[in-house]
């Protein structure tokens, strides 16, 4: 349990901390080395460039702190409840009865709980799941747009050929032995790490997003999957995705905003 309350602190200094390193090397690197010729049609390159990067790296930290500011708790549930006999989670929370948990790192009663995101420091629930499957989809985009824009700077400025598929997972290796030969910048070799940063996070949120979409069309949480449990009433998966999504879910891709209508239950909560 220690080690997951120290997860909880680092995974969101990892988080904030990758963040700026990448916009530190959109705008301060990848711009100004890629387009450094500023006429007329290079600033329309330009300008798009840094559109779509603001675009997706404002959804991606907007739909971040609307997933912990509207946190999946119950708030009818105040005191600790007993765990249910037929739980079967050992490691961070209990399972109680009607889809609740007890998490034990949020130490709260979790309605609908999926699974406790250690990015966000809480639980992925029925009240906050939107914003977390909007957050993978936007820094997933924002981690493979920089890794794309990291290989074209690696191309102008270090004119490092990546023709040969190899290349790139030959990449690390070599720069760290070149690096230590003295012959590759710690900036360059930096760089290369970030690159691999960008890839492992860009996958696994794309992962994370999908198995989130699946699970909420069938209308089933990861921990009801865990327990082979389905709900009793099965929903169309178009009801089920509109639960989550709303009926507005078009502007709750191009903007971090509530989507879904709140009931009186909810807003008392």
């Amino acid at each position: 349990m220690l080690k997951l309350r120290l997860l909880n602190v680092v995974a969101p200094v990892y988080f904030f901390t990758a963040t700026a390193v990448t916009f530190v090397f959109h705008f301060c690197f990848f711009l100004p080395t890629i387009f450094p010729v500023p006429d007329a049609s290079l600033w329309a390159s330009t300008s798009l460039h840094t559109a779509l990067f603001l675009f997706s790296m404002f959804n991606a930290l907007g739909n971040y702190i609307m997933t912990i500011r509207y946190p999946a708790a119950s708030a009818g549930d105040s005191a600790v409840p007993v765990c249910s006999p037929h739980c079967s989670d050992k490691v961070d929370a209990h399972y109680l009865l009607n889809d609740r948990h007890f998490c034990k790192l949020c130490r709260k009663v979790i309605l609908k709980r999926d699974h406790h995101c250690f990015f966000t420091g809480n639980c992925i629930g029925k009240k906050n799941m939107r914003y977390f499957i909007m957050f993978c989809i936007h820094t997933s985009c924002t981690c493979m747009y920089s890794l794309v824009l990291g290989v074209a700077f690696l191309t102008v400025e270090y004119s490092i050929s990546f023709e040969d598929p190899l290349t790139f997972l030959t990449l690390l290796p070599l720069s760290t032995g070149y690096f230590f030969m003295g012959t590759v910048s710690g900036l360059q070799l930096f760089l290369v790490l970030m690159l691999y940063v960008w890839l492992g996070i860009g996958l696994v949120c794309a992962g994370f997003c999908c198995q989130q979409v699946l699970l909420v069309a069938r209308g089933q949480t990861w921990c009801q999957m865990q327990r082979g449990r389905l709900q009793g009433v099965q929903s169309p998966w178009q009801n089920n995705l509109k639960d989550v999504f709303g009926t507005r879910w078009i502007l709750g891709l191009i903007l971090p905003v509530q989507t879904v209508e709140t009931s009186l239950e909810e807003k008392q909560e």
